[in-house]
């Protein structure tokens, strides 16, 4: 199928509740850099106020309500905090324009939005619907057009952070759905992207114990070749599906929705000790029998070897997969933000922190311990009564 001319995912658009919060988290936590603001005038027309923050090539872009009307608050009033847009840079907007019309795209502008600047610069895009809930893919072509969005005000000089944790790019986007196939039906028919990895399990260990909470999963990844923008997609699987942290993820969205981006670094081990020790940040917990049996599963695995301290990895938590010798990725996943911030309505979005050394896989190994692990999380919290 033709491509859509997807260069990169450009940004991700969030809808929070509480800007000088999320202005914290990502610029004191996450050492993101603030690059600007929305201008009054934009503020009043749109009624949010908006800001960018940016390491490296990951691009956040959040909205907060001032007053009600707005796009920021119509999402609060379903969901809670989360992602709202997902940014596309693209080659040409009328071409990708004509192949989503095509292949029966739904579009939410009438026409293709066009914007210039004072030095001539052009902005050009258009939004779709999408499966993926109340989330919608906008798709934007730039030429030499450098303010975010109209209305944006760059920063004389970026405020916050300078990225000292290494954050190069977006690897991947996860989402959860009830049910995967219109979604996968729609990312091959629709925006053209093709099949690339998938895995299901269900934890029959946990079942045959008698644990009540034990669940399964389908994940399929769906990419687009020509860009790599990769989408993990996952739904429950029975028995248990009401119990699986997928569902309970649908439950606390209120819908379908983005689970977690993870961030390209480009090393783990001193990334995920300065996130301990200078922030604070806090992970999901691995059980300590992963790492007993990870020297066995790296050699069973063919990976053979690797280049890190298994008892360094065991301290910091961090997982280990891969097939080929010496090829293998490295990651870890953060706590929920309602977990981290303490407030149900900060929502179950998290990040996922990678290190890619050869593999270009998912963790299919380390799914079920990741599975295992937002599970016990999500009981916690929920004793917690968060």
């Amino acid at each position: 199928m033709e491509s859509l001319g997807i260069i990169k995912l450009e940004s991700v658009h969030w809808y929070v509740r509480d800007m000088a919060r999320t202005r914290r988290f990502y610029t004191e936590l996450l050492d993101f850099a603030e690059l600007g603001v929305s201008s009054p005038e934009l503020t009043k027309s749109g009624r949010q106020e908006s800001a960018v923050f940016q390491a490296g090539d990951v691009t956040l872009i959040a909205s907060a309500p001032v007053g009600e009307g707005g796009r920021a608050w119509r999402w609060l009033q379903k969901h809670p905090e989360g992602v709202g847009t997902l940014n596309f840079l693209v080659k040409d907007i009328e071409k990708a324009r004509k192949l989503l019309d095509e292949r029966g795209g739904t579009f939410i502008e009438e026409n293709i939005q066009r914007h210039t600047d004072g030095a001539g610069g052009r902005l050009s895009y258009f939004s779709i619907t999408t499966p993926f809930g109340n989330t919608t893919f906008r798709f934007v072509q730039r030429e030499k057009y450098d303010a975010w969005y109209p209305g944006f005000v760059a920063h004389e000089k970026p405020t916050g952070g300078t990225n000292r944790f290494g954050f190069a790019k977006v690897d991947h986007v996860t989402s959860n759905f009830r049910t995967l196939q219109p979604m996968v039906l729609w990312m091959k028919h629709v925006m053209g992207f093709e099949e690339f990895w998938n895995i299901k399990f269900h934890t029959e260990e946990e079942i045959s114990k008698g644990d009540q909470h034990g669940t399964g999963l389908k994940s399929t990844v769906m990419w687009d070749p020509h860009s790599t923008v990769k989408f993990a997609n996952n739904e429950p699987s029975a028995p248990r599906f009401r119990n699986s942290q997928i569902n309970v993820y649908v439950e606390d969205q209120r819908g379908e929705g983005v689970q977690h981006l993870a961030l390209i670094v480009k090393n783990i081990v001193p990334t995920v000790k300065a996130m301990r020790e200078t922030s604070g940040l806090e992970f999901l917990a691995t059980p300590g029998a992963y790492y007993d049996y990870l020297p066995e599963r790296i050699e069973k695995s063919g990976i053979k070897r690797i280049d890190e301290n298994v008892e360094e990895l065991r301290d910091l938590q961090i997982l280990v997969d891969g097939h080929k010798e010496h090829q293998y990725l490295l990651q870890i996943f953060m706590k929920e933000n309602s977990q981290l911030l303490k407030d149900r309505e900060s929502g179950p979005f998290f990040y996922e922190i990678i290190q890619r050394k050869g593999d270009k896989g998912f963790g299919g190994g380390n799914f079920k311990a990741l599975f295992e692990s937002i599970e016990r999380a999500q009981r916690t919290a929920r004793d917690a009564g968060l």
